[in-house]
């Protein structure tokens, strides 16, 4: 009798029954406020529930856990009909219940999924009438096409294009690099032609060449010798700073970077010359002027910019003789380039750390 009796009460229980039947056998403290938080969680979702299904929590004279009322054949087929109509009136609409809430109100029965559907519905209309255009924005987005797209895609690779055709001309641009041999010594060296886009090993390259033809050096053989050293023996020293091998002379042009006195590394024009003269093919590239005889050869030399630089700013130096002879000023206070370095803020010192009092 005990179990028909507890089958027909009412499944509904209080916050404080549930907490009581869920903390028994719990010790610490962080477990009994987990399950307090869980408790008072589903019984606010069963209230919920019981809003949007229409249903009252607590049924006294029906029991949840019971056969459910079956209906007859003809309520069904009323109620499917019913169903039908209000499918065509209204038409296919979103539903933003959850699923769980659809779940547990599909045990309501059939007239509980009906109304939630119309109050669904009713909701719908409230929120499409609440939202509206708003009229007092004065700038309307631009709507972007597929023509709107080609043609930004378009302008994007005539800029590019542009650019390129501007570095690839500066790049070809020559210039002129006066320099001299050092060996703790000026030895006068000449000019030599290089490119604007060229590496500085290419420049160490044709002032070998003219080493070797004015046979630089104090050896009998010196023109011997020069044929056997070989681009990295070589080192351009631009001031005070060593230049490495790979880096390009239009690096230092459009960063017009600044050496250790103030005074640009290469101050060399950043654009390409309006008009250029054309360059017969005896005037080639890979030739350099170092006396009266050769800029005979090639008049073009003088006219190009840098011609009239200081050739002591650009040093060829060999590099067993910086090796052993580091120790010693000038060779003391060169420095390799650092792209990351600024020269401008350096203070100057000695190999002992010492400050110089020009610096």
């Amino acid at each position: 009798m005990a179990s028909s009796s507890s089958r027909f009460a009412s499944q509904t229980k209080s916050a404080q029954q549930r907490l009581s039947n869920n903390t028994i056998g719990l010790v610490a403290l962080s477990d009994f406020r987990k399950r307090r938080a869980e408790v008072l969680e589903q019984q606010q979702r069963e209230a919920r529930e019981a809003i949007i299904t229409g249903t009252p929590l607590d049924t006294p004279g029906r029991s949840r856990t019971g056969t459910p009322d079956i209906p007859s054949d003809a309520s069904n087929e009323r109620k499917k009909r019913k169903r039908k109509r209000s499918a065509k009136s209204s038409g296919a609409k979103l539903s933003f219940g959850d699923d769980e809430d659809d779940a547990e109100s599909g045990n309501g029965g059939e007239v509980a999924s009906g109304t939630y559907s119309a109050a669904n519905d009713k909701e719908n209309g409230e929120k499409k009438a609440k939202f509206k255009a708003n009229s007092s924005v004065p700038v309307v987005p631009r709507s972007v096409t597929k023509a709107a797209l080609r043609r930004e895609a378009a302008e994007r690779e005539t800029l590019r294009r542009e650019f390129l055709m501007r570095q690839e001309a500066v790049k070809a641009t020559e210039i002129a690099v006066p320099f001299v041999f050092y060996d703790g010594t000026d030895i006068p060296g000449g000019v030599v032609r290089v490119k604007k886009g060229d590496f500085v090993w290419v420049f160490l390259d044709k002032s070998r060449k003219v080493g070797a033809d004015l046979g630089v050096g104090e050896k009998a053989n010196a023109r011997r010798e020069w044929a056997r050293v070989g681009v990295d023996d070589l080192m351009m020293v631009r001031g005070n700073i060593i230049i490495p091998h790979h880096y390009d002379f239009l690096f230092f042009i459009m960063n017009k970077t600044v050496g250790p006195s103030g005074k640009l590394l290469f101050g060399y024009v950043a654009e390409a010359p309006q008009s250029t003269e054309p360059i017969g093919p005896e005037e080639g590239l890979t030739e350099a002027t170092s006396d009266i005889k050769s800029s005979k050869r090639h008049p073009g030399t003088t006219s190009l910019e840098g011609a009239s630089d200081d050739p002591a700013f650009t040093k060829v130096v060999d590099r067993r003789w910086y090796e052993r002879n580091k120790h010693i000023y000038p060779a003391s206070v060169w420095q390799e380039f650092d792209p990351e370095k600024d020269y401008q803020k350096e203070v100057r010192r000695d190999l002992g750390g010492n400050a110089f009092f020009y610096s």
